[in-house]
């Protein structure tokens, strides 16, 4: 069975940075060879709203929602619609946000970058 190297970060959730408190809210997959990358998310909110009960709910999930619209390109995408898959990869682990972070980077190997993004979502967010 080939494999592939594909590289993958968490999407972080800071509540409040001051406190230095975060949890794993979503991945993001990206394969070269495959020329795929994806993110999934899931937001606990009773989680975050254990760390901070005034937290911006509507705000996270839109930030969330944006990096999965950011992985599929096209009009949902906004100024990533016509990049290719690494182009969105880097620009959505490059940090902008002081509540919704990238992780650092890691790497693997996978026959189907599909499933692994399920199964580092299970693995490391759910």
């Amino acid at each position: 069975m080939e494999r592939d190297v594909f590289e993958y970060a968490l999407v972080r959730v800071v509540p409040r940075a001051e406190r230095g408190e975060r949890f794993n809210a979503g991945v993001v997959v990206y394969c070269r060879a495959k020329s795929f990358v994806a993110a999934r998310t899931h937001l606990d909110e009773n989680k975050l709203l254990a760390l901070d009960p005034a937290a911006d709910l509507p705000g996270i999930r839109a930030s969330l929602r944006a990096v999965e619209r950011i992985c599929a390109g096209g009009e949902g995408a906004g100024q990533a619609e016509r990049d290719d898959a690494g182009r969105r990869f880097r620009w959505l682990i490059a940090p902008r946000s002081t509540v919704v972070q990238p992780g650092p980077v890691h790497t693997g190997l996978t026959a189907d970058p599909v499933e692994e993004v399920d199964r580092l979502l299970d693995l490391l967010v759910r």
